[in-house]
Order: C-alpha cells, then structure tokens, then sequence
C-alpha cells in the first residue's frame, strides 16, 4: 500500500471518530453541500487545507448526491522553496492542484495598515473569481474548531463585540458564490495529530512580511490569535469542554438578556421593548 492509500483509509479508519464524522457532521448540520454543486476546494499549502483536500477526495468516493471538486491553489507571491513544498506534498498525496498566480504579497509589501487583512481580502476575492472562472459557485477553507473558538474570543476581547466564524457565507462581492468551511468541527490537535502519524510536513505561515509588522504582536512576538490559543490551552486544563462551550454559547444566545444587538446593519437596544411595557 502506498503513501497516498495508507492516509486515505487512515482517514476513515483510524481517525473516523477525530476527523471523519466530524467532517461529515459539518457538512450535513450546515448543508454545506447541495446536488450538483461545484466546489473549489482551496489549498494554502498548510495542514488544514491538505486535510480538507484528502477528505473531500473521500466524499466524492462515498457521496450521497452528484457534486464536483476542483483544487485550487494560488500562489500569492511565495518563495520558491515553499511553493516546491506545496507541490510536493500535493503529488505525494496525489492531489491535482490547479495552482494561479497572483501578486498579492508584493501589492500589500508597502502598506502600513492593517496589511493582514488587506492580503486576507485580496486573497478570498482572487480565489473567488478564479473559481468562478472555473465553473465553481462555492468555495472551501480550511479554517478548523479552534479557528472559530478563537475568532469568538478576539471579538470580545479586542473588537468589543459577540461574532462567529460562520460555517458558510453568502458572497456579497460576487453574486452566486458562496464560502463553506467543512472542517468546522474538526480541533486542531486531531489534525496535528494526523499530521505527525504519517511524518507529513507542511508549510506554516508563508507571509514574508509577518516579521515586519511587530506593531500587530504583543512584545513576545506573539499574535493576538497565538495568544487566544495559549488561553484556550490553559482554560482546558481547567476544564476540559470549555471551547465546547465556548461555542455552544453562539448558539445559545439569550436576546431577552442581552442590553443591544445588531442585525442587518440596525442597532436593537433592550429599552425600546422595555419600554413598551
């Protein structure tokens, strides 16, 4: 059995119950996927969207309904010994990459504020358009459990507001496009986890700017995601289920006990009921 076979049947073997079903829960809780859709699976390079990547190539073997798959990588300006990586694990794991060139790092290089999110921005709208191109009316990230647990501590720790990583977003950019986010609750550690059981080694943050912008990062030079993440370790120690609930609260969300909420751009204050009464 080679390389490629041993992780596919790893996948829904020994990491059935980790990954697998999760991946499956997902797709299904969300309705990530409908008949006849075409899905440009995104790949960065890292772990996360090779997984995705392996577990959607399971999918299509066992689907339910007919959907289609294309992977997609863009180069946004990586350095060569980077994009020979992603390559090389894409043929070890016998995934055809569709890859495009884009000149994103070199746009965002001069930029002094907030360059993450403008390259983030430029990157979704790039694999948007190219999808389109390809006949595609979703897009998939890699984004994982602890992705959304940490986006919901750094809008209330730093933004001052309740928000999620959502499942899956309508574009409002190009009509007819939509974003799905599959691995939604799979934790990072089952696919570290994965990782190390094969000896794969991916590609981590690929931006050749992070180093320059340490205004962004506290003095240890950590992000405000990296610190979320540290939090969250500790808090598990306290108690184990409290990412669970975590997110379990964005579910829950009592409106009765909130002071104001927004929805669609309008701000609801608990007063203009209270004092209706």
């Amino acid at each position: 059995m080679e390389t490629y076979q041993e992780i596919e049947r790893g996948i829904i073997t020994n990491y059935r119950k980790r990954i697998w079903s999760k991946f499956i829960r997902g797709i299904q809780e969300f309705e990530m996927i409908q008949e006849g859709d075409k899905i440009a699976v995104c790949i960065s390079g890292g772990k996360d969207s090779m997984l995705m990547a392996k577990c959607f190539q399971e999918l299509k073997k066992h689907r339910k309904m007919q959907f289609d798959i294309v992977f997609l990588s863009m180069d946004p300006g990586y350095n060569q010994v980077n994009k020979e990586k992603i390559i090389a694990n894409a043929t070890l794991l016998r995934i055809p990459l569709e890859i495009f060139q884009t000149r994103i790092f070199d746009a965002v290089a001069d930029i002094e504020d907030h360059p993450c999110y403008l390259c983030a921005r430029m990157r979704r709208g790039y694999l948007y358009e190219k999808a389109k191109e390809l006949g595609c009316n979703k897009i998939a990230l890699g984004h994982h459990f602890d992705d959304v647990i940490e986006t919901i501590l750094m809008g209330m720790f730093y933004g001052a507001q309740m928000q999620t990583m959502m499942p899956k977003v309508k574009s409002t950019s190009h009509p007819g496009m939509e974003l799905i986010r599959p691995l939604y609750y799979v934790k990072e550690a089952d696919i570290i986890h994965w990782k190390q059981r094969y000896g794969l080694d991916f590609i981590q943050c690929a931006c050749r700017f992070t180093e320059h912008y340490t205004k962004y990062h506290n003095g240890d030079g950590k992000s405000k995601r990296e610190e979320m993440k540290q939090l969250i370790k500790q808090l598990r120690k306290v108690y184990e289920n409290v990412d669970i609930n975590i997110l379990r609260s964005a579910e829950n969300v009592n409106l009765d006990t909130l002071i104001s909420y927004r929805k669609k751009g309008e701000v609801h204050h608990f007063l203009d009921e209270y004092n209706k009464e």
